[in-house]
C-alpha cells in the first residue's frame, strides 16, 4: 500500500492525530451527514453520540441527503428536523475516530482536550456486481464504499 494523501494541509505534527478508514463498506452519503455533525466537537462528546447513534437513542440530522425524510425528536440542538439513524456508518465513523484516539494517545497528546478539527468522507471505487436476467440481460448491483478522514487536535 501506498501513502494516503489528506484532504487537509498544514497542520502541526506535534498537536494533531490523524486516521483514515480506506474503502469502507458504507455508503458516503450518511457518512457525511455524521462528518458534518461532529466536525468541532471534543473527541469524548463525538463517541457518546455516535454510540447514541448506534443505539437509536440520538438521531443524525440530515441537511442535505433529505428529501422524504421525517422528523426525529432530539434535533432542535443542530436547528434542524429531519434526519435518521444511521447505524452501520456511525460504527464505521465510531472506529476511525477510536483509531484516531489510539494514535493521539501514541504521540502523548492529552485526551481530555483534543477536539475534531476535521472529518470528511470521499468516494472509493465501487464493488461491481452484476445480477443475471433473462434473454441475456443483467442488472448492475453496485456496493458503495468511502474513504472516511478524521483529524484531531490537542487544544
Amino acid at each position: 500500500m501506498g501513502k494516503h494523501n489528506y484532504a487537509i494541509l498544514g497542520l502541526d505534527p506535534d498537536k494533531t492525530a490523524k486516521a483514515v478508514g480506506r474503502d469502507v463498506k458504507v455508503s458516503p452519503k450518511p457518512v457525511r451527514e455524521i462528518c458534518n455533525c461532529i466536525k468541532g466537537m471534543m473527541l469524548d462528546k463525538a463517541k457518546t453520540f455516535l454510540e447514541n447513534v448506534v443505539d437509536m437513542k440520538q438521531a443524525v440530522p440530515f441537511k442535505r441527503h433529505n428529501k422524504h425524510q421525517g422528523h426525529r425528536k432530539g434535533l432542535d440542538k443542530f436547528k434542524w428536523d429531519a434526519g435518521r439513524y444511521p447505524v452501520k456508518a456511525a460504527r464505521e465513523v465510531l472506529a476511525v475516530i477510536e483509531n484516531a484516539e489510539n494514535n493521539a494517545e501514541y504521540k502523548g497528546l492529552d485526551i481530555d482536550r483534543v477536539r475534531i478539527i476535521h472529518a470528511i468522507v470521499h468516494k472509493a471505487p465501487p464493488i461491481k456486481k452484476y445480477i443475471p436476467r433473462a434473454f441475456r440481460r443483467s442488472t448492475p448491483y453496485f456496493k458503495r464504499l468511502s474513504h472516511i478522514e478524521i483529524v484531531i487536535e490537542e487544544e
